[in-house]
């Protein structure tokens, strides 16, 4: 798969600090999609007694890509303002809510929907 944009691209192979948190029988990195990334951060939600092992799967994700996303310049290029308390869950909720609200684009790589989620929900203004 050849991507437009280098920075997307390199993302994709940094996110694997996020993915260490993940499960050993995940596919490769271009194959863990948004949908894979939804549902621990929702179950993480919904489960009173594992929850929190999945809130924490979901968040490390996220923080592995909110990491190599800030060292990578990817806030200045996409104008955004990251969220400087609870960053980790503040994502974690705006990519649910992303994710539900684009669906149909459930089969894209999961570092595609957390950089659309976060050009979407933390412009600078």
């Amino acid at each position: 798969m050849r991507y437009q944009n280098p920075l997307l691209a390199i993302l994709l192979g940094i996110a694997v600090v996020g993915l260490l948190a993940v499960p050993v029988q995940a596919r490769e990195l271009k194959d863990y999609t948004i949908k894979n990334l939804l549902e621990p951060c929702v179950e993480g939600d919904n489960d009173s007694r594992g929850g929190a092992v999945l809130e924490l799967e979901c968040e490390q994700y996220i923080n592995g890509f909110t990491d190599a996303y800030t060292r990578l310049g990817g806030p200045k290029t996409d104008n955004v303002c990251l969220p400087t308390q609870n960053q980790a869950d503040e994502i974690r909720w705006a990519f649910m809510r992303w994710a539900h609200e684009n669906y149909g684009d459930r089969n894209m790589p999961a570092v595609d929907g957390l950089r659309e989620t976060i050009k979407a929900w933390f412009k600078c203004k």
